[in-house]
């Protein structure tokens, strides 16, 4: 089970690199052997514990490791790359399959014959992964390396760090958040030639807002479970029992502390466990995927008809009493069984909430999301049981439990519903069968709160829920909100842009009708010039904007009109995609830069469609072959050996020869910092040209 958690992971993720730590370093060096020949040497250090494998592939086992050579008329590769004989064991992580790999320190030699006397250029990339007892990592970035050989013996030893999380600064006369390419000159002391190692840098880190954003989350997902009937009535008895039973106060405080730090404890384990058990990434790289879309899809609607009262999500009683029992042994170790009895005892109405936040914590493709909503989730459930403890006098403000209770559950079932629409949506998006169209999509959200507006106010009743005389002040504020937030949607039918559920609904251009009900065509600023008819292979992208889905047609079209290329690698199950272009791409600034500066090419990487027979190639991708399917596996495979990595959005400023001039850039909804990203690489493009 393990061997098929990892390689599960692995066959889906493509390179994760947002910040993450890699555990093997590599080096290169080379020496001339003679008049024509030279020995390129490659030198990995793998991190205690950690290891890389072999050359040598392993079926269905681990990735071996790839030197992938750009081919060159100036030289050629004088048989294969050498390695020193690998550990060989057979290990139940694959199948008790034989797997070579190495620890520590490993040298791989590749020996070339010059094919001309002047100066030329060995480079490529080395592919591959690196495992510990738990985990493994792929090589992300892919380390690259390019030497420049003179007509003179090079014997230097100098080395590169590559492939880690060492930052690269002062190597080149414009800064790596200013130019994508980091190259370093170092020396040679013997010859006072020099080596020339160009590592890429084609990630910016991930901020830490989105994780700040998933513990907000958690914590509103905490804060709501707590308004639950399994969690709510459990708070006063819960610190009663404490304050009864501890001889003084002050111990009374202490015990409900260690049992706020415990439940916090238990809910932050099972963040971390998902993490490592699957990887926020893989989680990720499942958006594009319609099964796992379809498969959240109902069970979200699972868990939001058990919210309406259908059923209970309950664990197994015998369990749930095996835990209580230890709760009573007291001591340290009884207060923790208190706290996670807690935890199974309220599984019918945290579990749906757990659920759910992980999916989307995990779904942001940061590694401690899963880490940091839990945190937040089980910090406002605490809360209050640590509170209460050290201010009894407080309990008495706390309202009565009743059917209110139920009401809560009843209005988390709402949001579930309306939630699970997206994960659907994705599964139509990708397949693009356009049947949860723009339209369709906002009509069910239209229905889902305006009927959670008449529950509230009590115009329909649910089977749990008792009658009431009244409707309280919260309800209406409440139900305020909804029938608000009904008819904001409305004119999105019409056209409207929603900015403030961009993201969740399909595209604009996604729809029934994309210029609108009604015959309101889609429109560029005023500044811009009409684009009613389109050069060939162009079309109408989000926003109206003129856009490519071919990077070839869109590199010759940029070069024969001599305007730059924005590159934008994209997704149609990608939610930060849709807000970029929802919410930064609308602005007139950025809608006129990308009509009238650029051209711009959108490239779907989970584009389902079938690719012409002649471009149905068989590539090595990830030290595996696969053949080019689907339209999507054209541009991921692109974005993920050309431009090293598999994140979307992510967008770069290039010229029709393929020449930068521009960081890239990913998603940051600061339409000021993204105009001026896009005016610095046309003001490099403009200077060059």
């Amino acid at each position: 089970m393990r061997k098929l958690v990892l390689l599960f992971v692995y066959l889906i993720t493509n390179n994760f690199a947002f910040g993450q730590k890699n555990y093997v370093t590599w080096s290169f060096s080379q020496k001339k052997i003679s008049g024509d020949e030279y020995e390129l040497i490659f030198k990995a250090v793998a991190e205690p514990g950690w290891h890389l494998y072999s050359q040598i592939e392993t079926p269905n086992g681990p990735l071996s490791t790839i030197f992938d050579f750009e081919k060159s008329k100036d030289y050629k590769l004088i048989g294969k790359t050498k390695e020193p004989k690998p550990n060989e064991v057979k290990d139940p992580m694959w199948d008790n399959q034989i797997v070579r790999s190495f620890e520590g320190t490993v040298i791989f030699k590749q020996k070339i014959k010059a094919l001309t006397n002047k100066p030329f250029v060995v480079k490529g990339f080395i592919d591959g992964m690196a495992c510990d007892e738990h985990q493994c990592q792929k090589f992300s970035p892919a380390p690259e390396f390019k030497f420049k050989i003179e007509d003179a013996e090079l014997t230097s030893t100098n080395t590169v760090i590559a492939n880690s999380d060492t930052s690269i600064a002062n190597t080149s006369t414009e800064t790596a958040s200013e130019t994508p390419e980091a190259v370093i000159t170092v020396p040679d002391t013997v010859t006072n030639k020099k080596i020339v190692t160009e590592v890429k840098q084609t990630e910016t880190p991930k901020s830490n807002k989105s994780l700040w954003v998933i513990f907000l989350a958690g914590f509103l997902g905490g804060f709501a479970a707590l308004l639950t009937p399994c969690v709510f009535p459990m708070i006063p008895m819960t610190v009663s029992f404490f304050t009864k039973q501890s001889k003084t106060k002050a111990k009374g405080i202490k015990n409900a502390l260690i049992y706020s730090l415990s439940i916090i404890g238990i809910y932050v384990v099972l963040g971390l466990g998902v993490t490592l058990i699957f990887g926020a990434d893989a989680l990720n790289n499942l958006a594009t995927n319609v099964w796992f879309n379809i498969a959240f899809f109902i069970l979200l609607v699972v868990f939001a008809v058990s919210f309406l009262g259908a059923f209970e999500i309950v664990l197994p009683s015998r369990f749930v009493n095996k835990m209580d029992a230890k709760s009573e042994k007291g001591g340290l170790l009884g207060i923790f069984f208190m706290a996670f009895t807690l935890g199974l005892v309220s599984f019918s109405c945290t579990g749906p909430i757990i659920g759910t936040l992980l999916v989307q914590a995990a779904a942001t493709g940061a590694i401690a999301g899963p880490l940091f909503g839990m945190f937040g989730f089980s910090l406002a459930l605490a809360l209050p049981f640590g509170l209460f403890a050290a201010f009894p006098g407080w309990l008495n403000s706390l309202p009565k439990s009743g059917g209110w209770l139920n009401s809560v559950k009843v209005v988390l079932g709402f949001l579930e519903l309306a939630l699970a629409m997206k994960f659907l949506s994705n599964a139509d998006l990708v397949v693009q069968a356009h049947i949860i169209t723009r339209e369709i999509f906002i009509v069910i959200w239209i229905v889902i709160f305006a009927l959670l507006g008449m529950y509230l106010m009590g115009w329909f009743k649910l089977s749990h829920d008792s009658d009431i005389k009244y409707v309280s002040v919260p309800r209406l504020m409440i139900a305020i909100l909804s029938f608000s937030f009904t008819v904001y949607l409305v004119p999105g039918l019409w056209g409207a842009p929603l900015k403030l559920i961009s993201g969740f609904p399909p595209p604009d251009f996604y729809s029934e009708a994309p210029e609108g009900f009604g015959g309101r065509a889609t429109t560029l600023s005023n500044n811009s010039e009409s684009h009613s008819e389109l050069p060939e292979h162009m079309h109408k992208g989000p926003n109206g904007i003129p856009a490519f889905d071919d990077y070839y047609l869109a590199l010759a079209y940029s070069k024969k009109v001599n305007k730059p290329l924005m590159i934008d690698f994209t997704g149609w199950a990608c939610v930060n995609c849709r807000k970029m272009e929802g919410q930064v791409w609308s602005d007139p600034e950025v809608k006129r830069r990308l009509s009238e500066d650029f051209i711009l090419v959108s490239l779907y990487v989970d584009d389902k469609n079938s690719l012409p027979d002649s471009l149905k190639l068989e590539v090595d991708w990830s030290g595996s072959k696969r053949q080019l399917r689907r339209i999507g596996d054209r541009w991921s495979y692109l974005q993920n050996t050309k431009y090293q990595s598999s994140t979307q959005p992510q967008y770069w400023i290039i010229d029709g020869d393929e020449n930068h001039y521009s960081d890239s850039t990913s998603y940051d909804p600061d339409i000021q910092k993204y105009v001026d990203w896009l005016d610095r690489g046309l003001a490099k493009f403009k200077a060059k040209k």
